[in-house]
């Protein structure tokens, strides 16, 4: 799969093609940006074009200042680009969201981005805009198109009366509720990250755990302890983590957030290995205990309640 970066205003010297392109941000890649992005694909095939996406990085809120929060990615731009390469995408166009792109007229989008890049046929939501202020809408990119590329729209795609989306997803997180979130998706949520250094007290307990330390920008789902599978050295482990505060041992106003995994089965030192951890039930809430052995023993069921989790899925 081939990725360009592009920015207004791009100096392709060349670009391949010509192109079936879906274009939308894509946070997820969820099931509803799927449908989009197999459309699109399906006409690449169909016209014996190359298959394209286009999506925009950072997100927009960032660039046009109408949120102060720090923007969290339930798949950050790598992350995105390799659920993309499965999907058996040829060329991903990644286009740095700017100020002067905010500006772009929707003619003047039409023209830089799909004409210029020998774009034929162009697949987007039904709720997709562009150009500034989002004045572009579907509608318009069909007016727009003249006899020079074709449009399809897709229309809302959803589960019983409620819309698939980015923002469904968000909220199942927050809440823990990764069997919502695993429907959604499609897939199991992931968060990649590095296993670093940690207190080393799982370790004393007989629990030993990977800390591991998210990749930047990655949404977290809530507090709590988790049925989880970890990808080590390109291999798939069941295990259980817990992502909080640690009550027990720290002091309430700490809000360093930990993710330990303990691995079920494994006993290698894996400190600075890449790994991916997919999230698959919420098991309960985290809180403080009395003491350590109140603690050893919740966490000897959390264990066992997961060990059974994931053996019923296999």
């Amino acid at each position: 799969m081939d990725v360009i970066h592009l920015k207004y205003p791009h100096q392709l010297e060349t670009t391949e093609g010509p192109y079936s392109l879906a274009i939308g941000f894509f946070d997820g890649v969820h099931r509803g940006h799927q449908a989009v992005i197999q459309s699109a694909i399906d006409t690449a095939k169909e016209k014996n074009l190359k298959s394209a996406v286009m999506t925009f990085d950072p997100h927009p809120s960032i660039v046009l200042g109408g949120r102060n929060e720090k923007v969290f990615y339930i798949t950050p731009l790598q992350q995105k680009l390799d659920t993309l390469r499965k999907l058996n995408v040829d060329t991903v166009f990644v286009v740095h969201f700017t100020s002067d792109f905010a500006k772009l007229s929707p003619e003047a989008f039409v023209q830089h981005f799909i004409r210029d890049l020998r774009v034929l046929h162009v697949t987007a939501g039904f709720d997709f805009s562009f150009g500034a202020f989002g004045k572009g809408n579907m509608a318009l990119m069909q007016e727009l198109s003249g006899e020079d590329f074709g449009v399809t729209v897709v229309e809302k795609y959803a589960d019983g009366a409620e819309k698939i989306s980015s923002t469904r997803i968000r909220t199942a997180l927050k809440e823990g509720n990764m069997e919502e979130v695993r429907m959604l998706l499609g897939r199991a949520f992931e968060v990649p990250g590095i296993v670093v250094h940690g207190e080393k007290r799982g370790r004393t307990l007989g629990f030993p755990t990977a800390n591991v330390q998210s990749m930047t920008g990655c949404f977290i789902p809530a507090t709590g302890v988790y049925a989880v599978k970890i990808l080590v050295q390109n291999e798939w482990f069941d295990g259980v983590c817990n992502v909080g505060y640690k009550p027990t041992f720290n002091d309430p106003n700490n809000k360093q957030l930990t993710i330990e995994v303990n691995i079920f089965n494994f006993d290698k030192n894996i400190y600075g290995e890449e790994v991916v951890v997919g999230w698959y039930h919420r098991i309960r809430s985290e809180r403080k205990f009395n003491g350590i052995d109140e603690l050893i023993a919740q966490i000897e069921q959390d264990k066992k309640q997961a060990i059974d989790y994931l053996k019923n899925r296999a």
